[in-house]
């Protein structure tokens, strides 16, 4: 159980999500990518964001590595400082999402525990888990980092699908096969499930 703060004392504000979200003109939720690196989670989330807000949606996007470089900076990449990373970036979606913000969240969260823990931190519904499907070799051929050569080589220890494990979504609201389809027919793929679920 995650520890909380002493003396402190939990403040019920004057404008709820409910009032934001009417003043929006859709419901707030979490819109969680994940997948190996080089699945395309990052490019698919900005642009399903750019989709939205032409729609005159209220987005946000909160992109792995922007993250690590304020929020998590303090973090490197072992099973605890991943599992304390996805703790974080869980709690500040959930805060995006009370401001009534549709929240897309790109991190490669590998383990099913850290995914469910983010999930379990808001109401049923308002966590869509989007699974960016990726054959690793095509990953490892898209390699727009060069990490992948990295990893082989040595040099990143710990580097998910090669020498630290990803663990699949089991039962993820959205499979999007990122080496099959166009960034078009993913993206058209999650708005399409966003109208079908009355969210926007």
């Amino acid at each position: 159980m995650q520890q909380k703060s002493s003396n402190t004392v939990w403040h019920h504000p004057t404008i709820t999500r409910a009032d934001r979200e009417k003043l929006n003109g859709h419901k707030s939720v979490i819109l969680w990518f994940t997948g190996l690196s080089g699945s395309g989670k990052s490019t698919l989330a900005n642009e399903v964001e750019a989709l939205l807000h032409e729609k005159g949606r209220r987005t946000y996007v909160c992109d792995g590595d922007n993250i690590r470089h304020g929020l998590c900076g303090d973090l490197g990449f072992s099973d605890a400082d991943r599992v304390e990373n996805i703790r974080r970036i869980g709690e500040v979606a959930k805060l995006l999402v009370d401001a009534g913000i549709i929240t897309l969240t790109a991190f490669i969260s590998p383990f099913k525990a850290d995914r469910q823990r983010a999930r379990d931190l808001v109401a049923k519904g308002d966590f869509i888990e989007v699974y960016c499907r990726c054959d690793l070799s095509v990953c490892e051929e898209r390699d727009v980092k060069g990490l992948y050569k990295k990893a082989r080589a040595g040099e990143i220890p710990e580097f998910t699908g090669i020498s630290s494990p990803y663990e699949e979504p089991e039962n993820p609201e959205i499979i999007v096969d990122t080496d099959k389809h166009s960034l078009q027919e993913c993206a058209d793929q999650v708005i399409r499930y966003l109208e079908t679920k009355g969210i926007v």
